[in-house]
């Protein structure tokens, strides 16, 4: 079991379009408030992780990766222009529109979303290009290279027994574990992070993702 009192830096990849994610990294909030870590966020991108087999996708997922490029591409050029600081409240503003109020992945909300942190609207131009594509590919890629490709968002990486990293993709919850929960899942994902030579544990979703 890890040592609770030790100060972890924390590194999260995530995609703003993903639910999943989001209860990660409601999960991660949590932790933070009874656990002593630093987390640094990182923007990676499904749409760029399903590249070249979005025919084998059912058509919903096609759609969603469409709308998922405006929003990584604003994140990355927000932490490009304003520092990296910005990631963790416009990812909090993008993801409360986008899962609880059920808002449209547009740029109409992605300009909402600025204006809630207090970016520029005009950020939200960035959706629609691909100047900041190289640095988001970069992010994405050093997540990915952490885990394989074969999984998705989101993706946690800790200090590893030497002067690496480890990394996990998930953990895939819901809801959000808050409180106590949220910390004794912590202290469980670290212990199976740091047992060499482990991969996976994993069983069947028996329903979706729950917001509260």
């Amino acid at each position: 079991m890890s040592d609770s009192r030790i100060r972890t830096s924390v590194d999260f990849w995530f995609d703003p379009v993903c639910p999943w994610t989001w209860l990660t990294s409601r999960w991660m909030l949590e932790v933070r408030e009874t656990r002593p870590v630093d987390i640094t966020w990182h923007v990676m991108s499904l749409a760029v992780l399903n590249e070249g087999r979005l025919d084998a996708l059912p058509e919903r997922i096609r759609v969603l990766m469409g709308q998922a490029w405006a929003p990584v591409r604003v994140l990355t050029a927000a932490s490009q222009e304003h520092g990296p600081d910005v990631l963790e409240p416009l990812y909090t503003v993008l993801g409360t529109r986008f899962h609880l109020q059920e808002q449209p992945r547009t740029r109409t909300t992605i300009e909402a979303a600025l204006r809630d942190v207090g970016l520029p609207a005009d950020l939200a131009d960035a959706g629609d290009t691909d100047d900041y594509d190289e640095l988001l590919r970069a992010s994405h890629h050093e997540g990915v290279a952490l885990v394989g490709e074969d999984v998705g968002s989101p993706i946690i990486a800790v200090p590893g027994p030497d002067t690496g990293k480890v990394a996990f993709f998930g953990p895939v919850v819901t809801p959000a574990p808050k409180g106590d929960q949220a910390a004794r899942l912590w202290d469980g994902a670290l212990a199976v992070a740091s047992t060499p030579g482990f991969y996976e544990i994993k069983r069947s979703r028996t329903v979706g993702p729950v917001f509260d």
